[in-house]
């Protein structure tokens, strides 16, 4: 890859990263499902008038619409709002990969070869090794909640799978318009009206730029670049760099947040990073045709390189 292209990927992985932090903010400012709605909501309706029409069946829109945009991300933030603390969030969603794994061998029928069960299982071992940290803590609930959001992860991922979209970005712009009524509406029964008016009435300067960082920086500019990289490089090439979200993610909440970096944080760290890239990463054959820049491509041994796209990894 080129020093630019290395920088943009280190780039990319960092904003998804912060992103845990920007929503720990704005949590400060909404109820967590509203925060959610109004992320899919700035996200969705000035890129929709960029993208033209979909290109896959909406069937395949609204499923991954409800598990990524309505279970994923709704679990998240309120999990993230119930006391999981932001950094420890970018750690334990990085699990998605296996369930995305499980998953996709029992309805796909793609069965992992023994490094991936084995990364399975040393993914798994950083979740207890999380849970153990949490439970010192914090309230092992709103852990369960983020662990459930990677499980809905899982399923979105597969679901994009069967979509097969040839068009990434302009697939999950129009994803991003299905979680804004179902959050609504969920936040309306749950959260109630009068604190739903009450914050948007307090809307300030830093409430809505958390929401147009998680929208916008986030979601727009970090899918985008991630899919021209993708269109540029091997998967196997760029993947890698998306095992730096949780260490940008741990930092960020550190420096900005004051969260402690326990040891036990750092030894999940080192299995849930250790057993992802295990699980999600291929190595390539040789051959390949040339890519731009005089680089080869690489076809994966397994498709669970699919692990590598954009939408396995966003914030």
């Amino acid at each position: 890859m080129r020093p630019s292209h290395l920088a943009l990927g280190v780039l990319v992985a960092a904003v998804w990263g912060v992103n845990f932090t920007v929503i720990e903010i704005g949590l400060d400012h909404f109820p967590p499902l509203l925060f959610s709605a109004l992320r899919f909501l700035a996200a969705a309706l000035p890129a929709v008038f960029l993208v033209g029409r979909p290109k896959v069946a909406w069937k395949w829109i609204v499923a991954v619409g409800l598990a990524l945009g309505v279970a994923k991300f709704g679990l998240l933030f309120v999990g993230m709002d119930a006391g999981m603390p932001a950094g420890l969030s970018s750690l334990v969603l990085q699990i998605q990969a296996v369930f995305t794994a499980v998953i996709a061998a029992a309805v796909l029928g793609e069965r992992p070869a023994g490094v991936r069960v084995l990364g399975m299982v040393v993914a798994c071992a950083g979740i207890g090794v999380a849970a153990v940290d949490e439970g010192t803590s914090g309230p092992l609930g709103a852990f369960a909640l983020v662990v459930a959001a990677a499980a809905a992860w899982g399923v979105s991922n597969v679901l994009t799978r069967r979509a097969a979209p040839p068009d990434a970005l302009n697939f999950m712009v129009w994803v991003s318009t299905v979680p804004v009524l179902p959050l609504l509406a969920l936040s309306l029964l749950t959260e109630g009206p009068s604190r739903d008016l009450e914050a948007l009435r307090g809307l300030d300067w830093q409430g809505a730029g958390t929401i147009l960082f998680v929208a916008w920086v986030s979601t727009v500019f970090g899918f985008g670049a991630w899919g021209w990289l993708l269109r540029r490089h091997p998967a196997s090439t760029v993947a890698p760099f998306s095992l730096l979200v949780p260490v940008f993610g741990m930092t960020s909440a550190a420096l900005f947040l004051g969260e402690p970096v326990t040891p036990l944080r750092w030894c999940a760290a080192a299995l849930l990073v250790g057993g992802v890239a295990m699980t999600s990463l291929t190595l390539p054959r040789r051959g390949g045709r040339p890519t731009e820049g005089g680089e080869r491509s690489e076809r994966p041994v397994e498709p669970l390189a699919e692990a590598a796209r954009p939408e396995y990894h966003r914030a």
